[in-house]
């Protein structure tokens, strides 16, 4: 018979073998750019806002016309297309429309946005000079400080975070989440360059991927579910591994553009 130990050990042996192949696959669509890079986040995407439209009761019907409107600006965004620019955001945007001119439900269209924006942020921040450190940049400091929040949680315990929404969430991780995050970024600073306002900015980028996290577990517990999905071993759905993505992504295009942003607006 197994035991509670041993069922926690193997657990957690699935959850770092499954949490390695995702970083593998991530860095080497990260690596190639271009297609590849495209492909990778327009299928995860979709996965994503299939989720999405399970979480919020949609029927198979509903949800797959919504991948239908999110594929267009996708598609937009190919390096074969326009690319990642004002156009296809506009696009993202007339696609979340659609979505509410059909149901009147703003939760559906949110779904599109929620999807699509980060796509847009990651393509345009890889297609920068520098877009490869960059990018690395963004999706580390959420691995970082997903593991930092683990681990501290998980060992140090203490006060919960907010548990109404998330029990197992805690004070102790919410830091050791920064912490970790923001030691990955003094790191690439010193060894690759990472600019000050990134290196900087890191910490609330952190809190901004812990507040994703349990956003989603807000739209968990509202569906009554454990998890979003069953696709990743031991982690659940796409959008159980990518909560503290979604709204980090769009903060750092933000961040890497800023001087572009100055540029226009001078």
């Amino acid at each position: 018979m197994t035991t509670a130990a041993e069922g926690d050990r193997a657990e957690l042996v699935t959850r770092i073998v499954a949490g390695a192949a995702m970083i593998a696959v991530a860095l080497a669509a990260l690596w190639l750019g271009g297609v590849a890079f495209w492909i990778l986040c327009c299928v995860v995407a979709l996965g994503v806002l299939r989720e999405w439209g399970i979480l919020v009761g949609m029927a198979e019907g509903e949800r797959r016309l919504m991948l239908f409107a999110l594929s267009v600006p996708l598609a937009i965004m190919s390096p074969w297309a326009a690319g990642p620019d004002f156009f296809a955001l506009g696009l993202v945007a007339a696609a979340s429309f659609f979505i509410v001119i059909i149901w009147r439900k703003p939760e559906r269209a949110a779904g599109v946005l929620y999807a699509g924006l980060p796509v847009l942020a990651l393509l345009l921040i890889r297609d920068q000079p520098r877009g490869l450190l960059f990018a690395f940049w963004t999706f580390a400091l959420v691995w970082a400080c997903d593991i930092g929040a683990f681990f501290a949680g998980r060992w140090l315990g203490g006060p919960r975070l907010a548990p109404e929404i998330s029990p197992n969430k805690t004070w102790a991780g919410l830091a050791g989440g920064i912490i970790a995050a923001s030691a990955l970024a003094a790191v690439l600073h010193a060894t690759m360059g990472l600019p000050w306002r990134l290196t900087l900015a890191t910490p609330a980028l952190a809190i901004a991927s812990q507040g994703g996290d349990l956003f989603e577990s807000w739209l968990k517990r509202r569906a009554g579910v454990k998890d979003s999905g069953s696709i990743l071993p031991g982690h659940g759905g796409l959008l159980d591994r990518l909560d503290g993505l979604v709204p980090v992504a769009p903060l750092a295009a933000i961040l890497v553009m800023l001087p572009q942003l100055r540029g226009m607006m001078a």
